[in-house]
């Protein structure tokens, strides 16, 4: 891949009743290149809409992938990959970190009703995850709009150590940071709520 293909990272933090989403554009040479800041409801079913927010704010044509720290943001807030592919028009990668057998009986413990039926349709319509490894570690990946074989290679091309994409790294990283100023000012403006 070349040095300065872009990708899009997504990740999150929370401490409340809202998440801080942050957005970090980062090349495959490392080099950071833009933030945006947006937010989505703890428990909510806004993560998407909230991803789609960071691509619009940031209205960068030059990046190429979206990669999201995991697909259950902001506790079982499930983003819809399809949604952020269609809405983006860029092959939208989640990955993860630990391996699992799913997350149908955690949101069977704590949804009950619509809020649990939204939610696992949302999660069964997501494509399967696959095993990649990286550098000795071993991560997690669904993907809409790539083969497995690309989207293993877009995330090995990001990973320059420890098994976290660069762009997830960094984005973790802004998004801690913005929330621990959401929390100390909430009039400061890191996003919508």
């Amino acid at each position: 891949m070349k040095p300065g293909t872009r990708a899009l990272g997504v990740a999150e933090s929370y401490r409340g009743d809202r998440s801080t989403l942050a957005g970090a554009v980062v090349r495959a040479s490392r080099v950071v290149d833009g933030f945006a800041f947006s937010s989505c409801t703890v428990g909510g079913s806004d993560a998407t809409a909230g991803t789609v927010d960071l691509w619009e704010r940031l209205d960068r044509e030059d990046v190429r992938y979206v990669l999201v720290a995991g697909v259950a943001l902001a506790w079982y807030n499930v983003v819809d990959l399809e949604r952020v592919h269609a809405a983006t028009e860029r092959p939208a990668l989640a990955v993860t970190f630990e391996d699992s057998d799913g997350l149908e009986p955690s949101l069977r413990e704590a949804f009950d009703g619509d809020a649990l039926d939204r939610r696992l349709a949302a999660y069964e319509a997501l494509p399967p995850r696959r095993q990649v490894e990286v550098d000795g570690d071993t991560v997690f990946v669904r993907s809409v709009g790539v083969d497995d074989d690309e989207a293993a290679r877009v995330v090995r091309a990001f990973t320059p150590a420890g098994g976290r994409p660069e762009p997830l790294r960094v984005a973790r990283l802004a998004a801690r940071a913005g929330d621990d100023l959401r929390r100390r000012d909430p009039g400061d403006g890191v996003g919508p709520g």
